[in-house]
């Protein structure tokens, strides 16, 4: 068994729910320390809710002559669902058909365990670098992520320390580890639209006032505009801004009711295109032109981000090459991840990891013989990124 499996074993056998780290980060913490990391815990949250972040870094000897290397993930793990439903037990790492299963298999305590023996495999071939390693690591992910990542990165801001590069762990795998890798993400932002209205019988409209039917206008013209691509035409590296409705709530749950209010949720995934000012004023400048009575809070999940071809993404593109012969494909779909908060403190991050079609669903898995691979691909970009600042 090679270290990153064992290691990625004894992750999956922690329960690490959101937020309970389950002790994985004082495992990992076990292994860093003999290597000349410095740890530092930073906890956040209430009581009952308490997120745990591990903050690690091995310093280069010429510091001012160093540039800073970061990997970044999270310990926590989505719940497992019906546990009756699983093949085997999600905390019980088990091998079938040349696939580890377990709950956090993918996404993403393997990845975690290949940062981990990467930097171990590159520190006893280079010993005394001149890259300074980092490691970020919460507890707090798949949750709020109000508690996790972006604490860690405000301390650090706080205290003026730099990350030159960083790489987040992410499953961004489509067929094969290294066949795609995101080196950007849309921004998220929701509206909660309260539409007001009077409720009455149904059978005398006019001494009511419907909220659905007053509303229906403006949205059809908000879906046309949505159909259309006609938020933002998108770029090179980002798609087409979309806007899509969650949840529509109105009514008392009689058929014979006009309901007083209706109150929808919806999202908006934007390019660098737009900005949440811009579409905020849109959707307004629509609500009000339809003259609907309404009251609209937002909020603004995160900003898009991008990472343009430079010293990191060609030092992982070529890192994949070496390792498994694919051209990489750039690409900046799906939701968000903490690297949103990483790019606010970091100008060259991407997110690399394994296949990510069994994330957050019942068994799990990644395929064994890719674990290697994703490690390997780490520590090639170490040697990379070292071999550049050794030029």
């Amino acid at each position: 068994m090679s270290r990153t499996l064992q290691l990625a074993e004894q992750l999956i056998s922690r329960p690490s729910v959101t937020p309970d780290d389950a002790g994985c980060q004082k495992i990992l913490g076990e292994r860093l320390a003999p290597l000349g990391f410095t740890l530092e815990t930073i906890e956040s949250g209430p009581a009952d809710f308490r997120v745990t972040n591990l903050w690690a870094v091995r310093r280069a000897a010429n510091a001012s002559a160093s540039k800073t290397l970061a990997f970044a993930g999270h310990t926590d793990v989505v719940p497992t669902g019906p546990v009756e439903q699983w093949t085997s037990h999600p905390f019980t790492p088990t091998h079938r058909g040349g696939k580890l299963y377990g709950r956090g298999a993918c996404d993403m305590k393997t990845s975690v365990a290949a940062f981990v023996v990467s930097i171990e495999e590159f520190l006893k071939a280079t010993p005394d670098p001149k890259l300074t390693l980092a490691l970020l690591l919460t507890s707090d992910e798949e949750g709020p992520a109000v508690d996790g990542t972006i604490v860690v990165c405000n301390a650090l801001a706080a205290r003026g320390e730099v990350i030159d590069y960083c790489i987040v762990g992410e499953p961004t795998a489509v067929e094969h580890c290294g066949d795609m890798i995101k080196n950007g993400r849309r921004g998220t932002m929701s509206g909660k639209l309260t539409v007001n209205g009077v409720q009455g019988h149904i059978a005398y409209p006019h001494l009511a006032k419907n909220p659905v039917h007053a509303v229906a206008p403006a949205f059809a013209e908000l879906v046309a505009i949505n159909a259309a691509a006609g938020w933002d035409a998108g770029n090179a590296y980002f798609q087409p801004t979309s806007w899509q409705i969650s949840n529509f709530h109105s009514g008392t749950g009689a058929s014979n009711v006009i309901p007083g209010s209706a109150v929808i949720d919806f999202n908006f995934r934007f390019s660098t295109e737009s900005t949440p000012e811009s579409l905020q004023k849109r959707v307004h400048a629509v609500l009000d032109a339809h003259g609907v009575d309404y009251t609209l809070a937002w909020t603004i999940g995160g900003l898009p981000f991008l990472t343009t071809p430079g010293e990191l993404v060609t030092s992982v593109q070529a890192a994949i090459a070496d390792e498994t012969g694919i051209t990489t494909e750039l690409s900046t779909s799906g939701g968000t991840s903490d690297a949103r908060f990483i790019a606010k403190i970091c100008k060259q991050v991407v997110e690399l990891g394994p296949v990510n079609a069994s994330i957050h669903k019942i068994d799990e898995h990644i395929d064994v013989a890719e674990i290697e691979t994703l490690k390997n691909i780490y520590r090639r970009t170490l040697e990379r990124l070292e071999a550049a600042l050794s030029q």
